[in-house]
C-alpha cells in the first residue's frame, strides 16, 4: 500500500460568508445579491481540504472560537480526513471572510478573532507535528511571529516549507532564509519586489498568474507552466488549492515542473464549483482531468 504523505498546515480557519453579486454596489448604494452560502474557509484550512483530498495525511496547526462557527469548522474538516487534533477552541470567535463574488472575481474581507492565538509560543508547542512532516504549508493569515517560528521548526528537522504570501507583508530575513517555496500572486510578488531584501528570493519564487498559469523564477530565467482552460464558476480558493496541489505533489516526487503543472490542474478543477473547500478535487478527480488533457 502506498504510504500517504505527511503534510502539516499551520494557519488560518475561517467560516466564509459568501456573496454573489452583479454588479456590484457603490457607496452607499443597495443592489440585491444573487446567491448566498456559509462555507468554512481560511487559507490554512482550505489547503489542508486539498491535501487531504488528493491522499495526503494532513494535520492542521490552529484556533477556532468556542462558538457555533468553530464548532461546525471542526466537524466538517474531521469529515474531510484532515486531523484537527492540534486545532485548538478558544474564547475568542471564530474567524470570518466576507467574500463577494462578480463577474468571476472576488473581494474578501478577513476578521482574523481566534487566528490571532497561533503565536510563536503557541506554535512551539507543536514542534513534533511539525518535525514529523513531509511537507510544511504556511500563509500570512495568523501572526507573522507564529509563521517564522513554524518555518525555523521546519528547517531545524528538515522539513520542506512552502510560503504561500497572502495576504502580502514584509518579510524578514529570518523567515525568507527557512523557505523553499514562495507562491505569490502577481499582485503579491509585484510588493515583493519592493522589498529590499528581494533578492534573498531567487530560487524560490513560484509565481501563481490564474489563467495565465505559473512562472517559476530562477535568477534571470523565467519558465511558464500554462494553465488548464476550463469554465470557471468561482476562483475563490484557487491559489489555495495550488498550493495544496503542489505540496502533496513534491512529497511523490515529482521535479518542480511537474509538481507546478499537476498544481494548476487542481486549481483549475477547483474553480467548477461554488466555494473554497467544496470546490477542492479528489486525486482521481485530477488524474483523470489530466489525462484527458492529451
Amino acid at each position: 500500500m502506498e504510504q500517504k504523505p505527511k503534510i502539516t498546515v499551520v494557519g488560518s480557519i475561517n467560516m466564509d460568508l459568501v456573496t454573489i453579486a452583479s454588479p456590484l454596489p457603490n457607496i452607499g448604494e443597495t443592489v440585491f445579491g444573487d446567491q448566498f452560502q456559509m462555507n468554512p474557509g481560511g487559507k490554512g484550512a482550505n489547503q489542508a481540504v486539498a491535501s487531504a483530498r488528493l491522499g495526503a495525511h494532513v494535520q492542521l496547526i490552529g484556533c477556532v472560537g468556542n462558538d457555533r462557527f468553530g464548532k461546525d469548522i471542526l466537524e466538517h474538516l474531521q469529515k474531510e480526513g484532515v486531523d484537527v487534533s492540534n486545532v485548538e477552541p478558544v474564547t475568542e470567535v471564530t474567524a470570518t471572510a466576507t467574500i463577494i463574488v462578480s463577474n468571476q472575481d472576488n473581494s474578501i474581507i478577513v476578521v482574523p478573532a481566534a487566528n490571532n492565538h497561533v503565536t510563536a509560543a503557541f506554535v512551539e508547542s507543536k514542534r513534533d507535528v511539525i518535525a514529523g512532516s513531509d511537507i510544511l504549508i504556511l500563509q500570512l493569515e495568523i501572526p507573522l511571529e507564529g509563521v517564522i517560528k513554524a518555518a525555523e521548526i521546519a528547517k531545524e528537522n528538515g522539513v520542506t516549507v512552502i510560503l504561500n504570501p497572502a495576504p502580502i507583508q514584509e518579510l524578514s530575513s529570518e523567515l525568507v532564509k527557512n523557505i523553499d517555496y514562495l507562491t505569490p500572486n502577481e499582485h503579491e510578488q509585484l510588493l515583493l519586489k519592493k522589498d529590499r531584501r528581494s533578492e534573498e528570493l531567487d530560487g524560490k519564487l513560484i509565481v501563481t498568474k490564474g489563467s495565465q498559469g505559473v512562472s517559476i523564477l530562477e535568477g534571470n530565467q523565467e519558465t511558464t507552466i500554462p494553465a488548464y482552460t476550463i469554465d470557471v464558476v468561482d476562483t475563490t480558493g484557487a491559489g489555495d488549492a495550488f498550493n495544496g496541489g503542489l505540496a502533496l505533489a513534491l512529497c511523490r516526487g515529482f521535479n518542480l515542473r511537474e509538481a507546478c503543472k499537476y498544481g494548476n490542474a487542481v486549481a483549475a478543477l477547483s474553480t467548477t464549483k461554488l466555494g473554497a473547500q467544496t470546490g477542492m478535487p479528489t486525486r482521481e478527480e485530477v488524474e483523470e482531468f489530466m489525462r484527458s488533457q492529451f
